[in-house]
């Protein structure tokens, strides 16, 4: 029983500072752009494939 007089609190405790972590995100605007997240990442507009480089010793080395 003093156990739970123990654990009770820090649940609790650990409860309110997720809350709270999830509150500062929602109001710092970190759910704001989900699908731009998503779609940006598939976009390679200003790279050029690797077929297009010239094969020198930095670029094999950098695809290993």
């Amino acid at each position: 029983m003093t156990m739970v007089m123990y654990l009770l609190p820090v649940a609790l405790g650990l409860g309110a500072l997720g809350l709270g972590a999830f509150l500062w995100t929602l109001k710092s605007g970190q759910y704001d752009d989900l699908e731009g997240a998503a779609c940006r990442i598939l976009d390679d507009k200003d790279e050029t494939p690797l077929a297009d480089e010239p094969q020198t010793p930095a670029t094999l080395k950098m695809l290993c």
